[in-house]
């Protein structure tokens, strides 16, 4: 098997283990052990499947870009992953979609204004981002993973809200946006903000190879 296909593989392990464990397989699981033990379940099972997704994208090895980016192409990738901090930073205010939280209360605010699935959308910008920019196949295989996993599971919670709650997650949705900024310019809070800044900033800074707007600071 090559590096390319066992990746292929690892990643459909990935995305297949989240939506089982997401959705067919949870109630019966959560029924047989209980909640706490099955959130463990969920999240040993993610971590060794991504944990696989990684090593057999090392395991690929050296690969030639489809095309090198420009400096137009860092800049906007800069840009949307400066976006995607402050989504992921603002996602842990007082999320409606966690598990155990009730449900929505009152007009949407903070990084809700910009999306409803902030932490889905900083996932999915994060595998845009890298595809764009690392522009090989074993890149586009495991985002493209990442990338079907954050929009898809961001379209299968929307409906499993709905069920569970019926109109007011229904309000919820007729308030707040599914794609980013689709309702307009939008402020994502201050928390978030600068939160999201600092975690770009040092992220980027870490990064193994010149990333960010380090890349023209430095």
């Amino acid at each position: 098997m090559t590096g390319l296909a066992c990746l292929a593989l690892a990643a459909l392990a990935f995305v297949g283990t989240h939506f089982l464990l997401s959705h067919p397989l949870r109630a019966p699981l959560v029924k047989a052990v209980g909640e706490g033990p099955f959130r463990g379940i969920y999240v040993v099972v993610a971590l060794i499947t991504f944990g696989v997704m990684v090593w057999a994208y090392g395991r690929v090895g050296r690969e030639t870009p489809l095309w090198v980016p420009e400096d137009v192409t860092w800049l906007v990738a800069s840009l949307a992953m400066w976006l995607a901090s402050i989504l992921l930073v603002g996602s842990f205010i007082r999320n409606p979609a966690f598990p155990g939280v009730p449900g929505p209360k009152g007009a949407p605010t903070g990084v809700f204004v910009v999306t409803r699935h902030p932490m889905m959308w900083s996932f999915a910008l994060w595998a845009i981002v890298h595809a764009a920019v690392v522009a090989t196949p074993k890149a586009f295989v495991l985002d493209g993973a990442i990338l079907l996993l954050a929009l898809a599971g961001a379209m299968l919670q929307d409906r499993k809200k709905a069920g569970q709650m019926g109109e007011r997650w229904h309000e919820w949705t007729a308030q707040t946006a599914f794609i980013p900024f689709a309702r307009g310019v939008a402020n994502p809070g201050l928390v978030a903000l600068i939160g999201g800044t600092l975690l770009f900033f040092l992220a980027t800074w870490a990064h193994p190879a010149p990333a960010g707007f380090w890349r023209w600071i430095g």
